[in-house]
């Protein structure tokens, strides 16, 4: 029986992503990983005990800081930076996973223009973004607006009309839309995720996989982009994709996604699928978690190439991950919006980057039997 509970991660994912979050932001704080994870805040301070005790992070209140933070000088004021001279309100989904990256490549490219950051984060169940964003646009400061914004809600085109008539200068990032009725496109930056997801079967084919399945986070916008491009690369290939497979997991805190993660392992072993693409990181782990109970050897008999890179080299076996580019998507959505605001009546621009493929333990050549 598997010790895969039905509240969030295993304990060596939930490792995984605090090392990440400690790694990228110089601390943690349970008030955040309670909900990002899914977890009782008793599991998380558990948890942060256990690697305390390995010498992996000191706590502190409510969290937890590298074990040198104490060491490090403080940081000195800052004397070649730009005077500001306004605001860029931006608005994500979530300020947890994935975005902080795009946020640093944003707030680099901010200070190089002599602007400042004003941040919002809402979610991604949020159904209509345009009330927190009339409060953004009440800055006097303002001078554009870099939105994410819900795109699979009644409301969704209600706030691309008002992104285009509010009168301020506004481009999406990690979105795509178009303002009606003229079927307009709206200015952007994005990752390629179809591409990404090219690049997750290719590699799975260039190892001699010929039964592949893809397993998608239901509540992501990125998943409709990657199921795209794996679609048209998986016929494009002659892989089989076994049906039940192309398998969308609710939320990892919900009481069903261990289910849901067991069933989709079941119908992998039984339709003999030795290559699988996840989306993302934690879904990826939970999988190889349950597999290795189940005493499946990844990738001895089961690859797995994770979606999203966040903490994907971390896990145990390292994860061979599609690496969106965050941090440059950020800088380049900075900066296609400064050119706006400088000529607004340039063309408009839709930028797209390309993600890489970050080669690592958890993808091996074809088994000969799956689950020996």
């Amino acid at each position: 029986m598997s010790d895969l509970t039905s509240h969030g991660p295993l304990a060596p994912a939930r490792r995984a992503m605090v090392l990440a979050a400690l790694q990228r932001d110089g601390i943690v704080r349970i008030s955040q990983l309670d909900q990002e994870l899914g977890v009782t805040a008793v599991t998380l301070r558990r948890d942060l005990a256990h690697m305390e005790d390995e010498g992996l992070l000191v706590r502190v209140h409510g969290g937890a800081v590298p074990v040198d933070a104490s060491a490090r000088p403080a940081p000195s004021a800052p004397t070649d930076q730009p005077t500001t001279e306004g605001t860029l309100a931006v608005l994500v989904p979530s300020l947890n996973y994935y975005w902080p990256g795009v946020i640093r490549g944003m707030e680099t490219e901010a200070r190089r223009h002599g602007m400042r950051l004003l941040l919002r984060g809402a979610s991604y169940e949020l159904q209509d973004e345009r009330p927190v964003l009339e409060l953004l646009v009440r800055d006097e400061n303002l001078q554009g607006l870099i939105v994410a914004p819900n795109t699979d809600t009644a409301h969704a085109q209600d706030v691309i009309q008002w992104l285009a008539h509010c009168g301020t200068p506004s481009l999406l990032v990690e979105r795509d839309a178009v303002v009606l009725p003229g079927h307009d496109p709206v200015e952007g930056v994005r990752t390629d995720h179809a591409f990404g997801a090219s690049l997750a079967a290719r590699h799975l084919a260039s190892l001699g996989h010929r039964k592949v399945g893809l397993i998608l986070s239901r509540f992501s916008p990125t998943s409709r982009k990657i199921a795209e491009g794996w679609r048209r690369v998986t016929a494009e290939l002659g892989l089989e994709t076994p049906g039940g497979l192309n398998t969308l997991l609710p939320d990892r805190g919900s009481p069903d996604f261990s289910d849901a993660v067991n069933a989709a392992l079941d119908i992998a072993l039984r339709a003999g699928v030795t290559g699988l693409l996840v989306h993302s990181d934690p879904e990826a782990m939970a999988f190889i978690d349950l597999a290795l109970n189940r005493g499946i050897s990844v990738p001895g008999d089961l690859s797995v190439v994770a979606y999203d890179d966040e903490v994907a080299q971390l896990f145990t076996p390292a994860l061979t991950a599609v690496s969106p580019p965050r941090r440059a998507v950020g800088e380049a959505a900075v900066d296609l919006l400064m050119k706006r605001i400088a000529d607004p009546e340039r063309p408009v621009h839709r930028i797209m980057l390309s993600p890489r493929l970050e080669v690592r333990a958890s993808t091996a050549e074809f088994p000969q039997k799956i689950g020996e």
